[in-house]
C-alpha cells in the first residue's frame, strides 16, 4: 500500500467511459466530499482507451461498459501477480435524440437498424461519439449491425457533448448516447440540453407489445421493455485496502447505488422498488 493510503485517503487516478462522465463526476464529487482526505483523478475517454490502460502502472481503477474476458483476465492477472476485482455497477439505456423541430419520434428497432445500415427509408444519419474505440460505437457493431462494418451514413461526433450539439443544428440526424446524459431533468446542464433536442420513444422489446413505445427510463430497462441497454462495469487494479477498493465499495452499496439510480441509471447491486405497505394503528 503506498504511504498513507487508506480506504477513505490518498490520491488514485482511474479511466472512464466518457459516456458516463455525469454520473461518475457525481459519485466522485460525494465520494470526495464525505472524505475531504481521499482524491480521485479522473480521465475520460473512449472505451477501448480506458480497456488499454489496465496496463498502465499509475491507473487503478477503469470503469467501463464491459468485464474481463477469460482471456484478458488471465494476461493480467498473470502480469500483477494477483486477480483483478470487476464486477456490475448499473445498466444504462441508449437513448436516441432527435432535433426539436422534426415530428419523427417513434422508432422500432427495425428502423434504428436500417439508419444505422444507410438502407432506411428515413432521411436521418445516425450521430455517434465517435467512428472507433468508444463504448457507443461498439454497441452499435455488436447489437445493431451485428459484426458489419459503420456505413457511411453513420457520422462521428468528438463526443457524446458532439452529439448532443451537432442534433440540436441539423434535423436530418439522430444521435445515440447514455441516458445519464439527458435523463434527468433535475439537472440544469441536461435541462439545457433536452432544450435543444427531444428523446424518441423506441418500440417495446417485449412481443406482447408490439406497437407500445417506450421511453429510456429504469422501469422499463428493469422490465426488459427497453430494446437497448448496456451494464456498467468497474475494474479494478488493487489487492489491499487502499482507495480504489474504497470507492469500488461506495459504488457497489446503498449511496453510490443511489446516485446511479439519480442519474436515470439502474442500479445493479441494489433494488430501489415502490412496495406497497399497510400501517396499522
Amino acid at each position: 500500500m503506498p504511504p498513507q493510503e487508506t480506504t477513505t485517503s490518498g490520491t488514485i487516478r482511474i479511466s472512464v467511459d466518457e459516456s458516463f462522465k455525469p454520473v461518475i463526476d457525481s459519485q466522485i464529487k460525494v465520494f470526495e466530499s464525505q472524505h475531504p482526505d481521499a482524491h480521485i483523478i479522473v480521465n475520460y475517454k473512449p472505451e477501448a482507451d480506458c480497456l488499454r490502460d489496465l496496463n498502465v502502472d499509475s491507473i487503478r481503477m477503469v470503469i467501463v461498459t464491459r468485464g474481463l474476458s477469460e482471456t484478458e483476465l488471465s494476461t493480467l492477472t498473470n502480469k500483477l501477480q494477483y486477480k483483478p476485482a470487476f464486477g456490475a455497477l448499473a445498466w444504462d439505456a441508449v437513448a436516441v435524440i432527435v432535433n426539436n423541430k422534426v415530428k419523427d419520434t417513434l422508432f422500432s428497432m427495425q428502423d434504428i437498424r436500417s439508419i444505422a445500415k444507410g438502407t432506411s427509408g428515413y432521411k436521418y444519419k445516425m450521430l455517434l461519439d465517435g467512428k472507433t474505440a468508444t463504448s457507443t460505437v461498439r454497441f452499435v457493431v455488436d447489437s445493431l449491425l451485428k459484426g458489419q462494418p459503420l456505413s457511411s451514413n453513420i457520422v462521428a461526433a468528438q463526443n457524446t457533448e458532439g452529439v448532443i450539439d451537432y442534433v440540436s443544428k441539423n434535423e436530418d440526424a439522430i444521435g445515440l448516447l447514455g441516458v445519464s446524459w439527458i435523463g434527468n431533468k433535475d439537472d440544469t446542464t441536461q435541462l439545457s440540453f433536452l432544450k435543444k433536442v427531444k428523446i424518441a420513444q423506441i418500440e417495446s422489446k417485449q412481443k406482447t407489445e408490439s406497437g407500445i413505445y417506450v421511453d429510456p427510463v429504469q422501469y422499463n430497462i428493469a422490465k426488459d421493455r427497453y430494446p437497448m441497454i448496456r451494464p456498467l462495469y468497474y475494474i479494478l487494479k488493487e489487492n489491499y485496502d487502499g482507495l480504489g477498493n474504497g470507492f469500488a465499495n461506495f459504488l457497489i452499496y446503498e449511496k453510490g447505488q443511489k446516485i446511479f439510480y439519480r442519474a436515470y441509471l439502474l442500479p445493479a447491486r441494489m433494488g430501489f422498488d415502490r412496495r406497497p405497505m399497510q400501517i396499522s394503528n
